[in-house]
């Protein structure tokens, strides 16, 4: 991957970044999604954070090698301990699990008051986010999903809101689109049902596994994982029948 180059992935990320705002990429990596920012005149500042020294290091050669200094600040510690409060309109969080994508949001609540705008990608745990955002005032506002190199990806933006107003008025339970995403549900890709496709496939290894056992246990997780496997067969049904 050369200076310029970056996934689809991050360029997806990018495209919901407003233009002109201050951002602050968590968990930066190499600072390609920095900048790349920058270089596409898309944000006017990044604070590009990471908290391990191998990665951190490289941020600071790539900044320095595209000589983008006095844009990009590259620094070294953990989550969003890395921003002064006020500093950034954006928040930037990709490439983690959604469990600890929540917990650095919920570590620095007070490092968010200023910010207008999460762009979030789990990489698992997508429930986990959508509902911290619903439940602490971030309005969902935008979702898509993308499958590169047979990896699939779901990126959020939310903005300040009402956390439930995605959820309202819609044709499925608000517990059941937390899971699915109620953006991704209205659009019906065929990535969306190439995910719950892997998801049956996944659960059906597992109920496979578990029926060699005879223990109590096994039998209980068994009956779970049928009721879970029944409600994915009928979403996944719905996204191959229904037109956006």
């Amino acid at each position: 991957m050369t200076t310029w180059m970056i996934s689809r992935r991050l360029q997806t990320i990018a495209r919901f970044c407003p233009k002109g705002a201050r951002v602050a990429d968590i968990g930066s990596d190499h600072a390609l999604l920095a900048s790349y920012l920058i270089r596409e005149g898309i944000a006017s500042f990044v604070v590009a954070g990471e908290l391990n020294e191998g990665p951190y290091q490289a941020a600071l050669k790539q900044i320095h090698t595209i000589q983008a200094q006095d844009k990009v600040s590259v620094r070294k510690g953990d989550g969003l301990s890395v921003v002064s409060q006020g500093e950034v309109d954006v928040v930037c969080i990709a490439g983690m699990g959604g469990q600890l994508i929540v917990s650095i949001l919920s570590a620095g609540a007070d490092k968010l008051q200023g910010v207008s705008r999460l762009i979030l990608q789990p990489n698992v745990g997508e429930e986990h986010v959508r509902r911290w955002l619903m439940e602490n005032d971030w309005q969902l506002s935008a979702e898509t999903i993308l499958e590169e190199d047979g990896i699939i990806y779901e990126v959020l933006a939310a903005d300040r809101g009402d956390g439930m107003a995605p959820y309202q008025n819609k044709d499925r339970l608000p517990a059941e689109l937390l899971r699915i995403g109620p953006f991704l549900w209205e659009e019906k890709s065929p990535v969306l049902a190439r995910k719950w496709m892997s998801e049956r496939e996944k659960w059906t290894k597992v109920l496979e596994q578990l029926s060699r056992s005879d223990k109590e246990e096994a039998t209980v997780r068994a009956g779970q994982i049928k009721e879970e496997l029944e409600w994915i067969d009928e979403v996944i049904a719905c996204l191959h029948t229904d037109k956006p």
